[in-house]
């Protein structure tokens, strides 16, 4: 069958070696796989369906060169991608901090959240967030570079005005209801 590079395959695992992972995709000769390219927890046994991405057809050598990070990243991708087109909350776990705001982890793909879309109100210790874990939408997807940017005052800023229409919608003229001064001024009481 004709074979593209950069499309994700089922494989399967027919040999293991000290530095690669031979794997068949179907094509006129086997591919191999960085043995780096799978975590230390995974087993690599040979029979083991695994899917690959082809990165190229021919390498130097003749040899199919097949990666396994980048056919995870692009199921990843996906779901991310649907995430986006679909407007659907997506967790994920604060890194580090980084200049203008903090990166996030998305199922494994980082992401950008910058400093004026953590909450409503300004932040002053970005440091606290790191470590946690929040709820986000994604904002902006870059295709091409692959980048993303994540907000969470979006999700607070929807809690907030459906909670105000809430309120505005119990109002009634006429009715009596206890309440927090919050500011007093010449021309009124807040």
């Amino acid at each position: 069958r004709d074979i593209k590079e950069g499309e994700i395959l089922p494989g399967t695992i027919v040999g293991v070696n000290s530095d690669s992972v031979v794997v068949d995709v179907g094509f006129k000769s086997d591919g191999t796989i960085s043995r780096q390219e799978f975590s230390s927890t995974e087993e690599i046994k040979i029979g083991e369906k695994v899917d690959v991405v082809i990165e190229s057809v021919e390498d130097e050598d003749g040899n199919l060169v097949l990666s396994k990070k980048r056919a995870d990243f692009l199921k990843i991708w996906g779901r991310i991608m649907d995430a986006f087109d679909n407007e659907k909350v997506i967790p994920g776990k604060i890194l580090k901090r980084i200049k203008g705001g903090m990166v996030v982890d998305l199922m494994g793909i980082e992401a950008f959240l910058p400093g004026s879309q953590i909450d409503i109100r300004p932040v002053r210790d970005f440091d606290a967030f790191v470590g946690q874990t929040m709820d986000f939408k994604i904002v902006k997807v870059n295709i091409p570079t692959e980048n993303i940017v994540v907000s969470h005052k979006v999700l607070i800023e929807e809690t907030i005005s459906d909670q105000r229409k809430e309120i505005l919608d119990k109002l009634e003229k006429g009715q009596i209801l206890e309440g927090t001064v919050k500011a007093i001024t010449d021309f009124g009481v807040f």
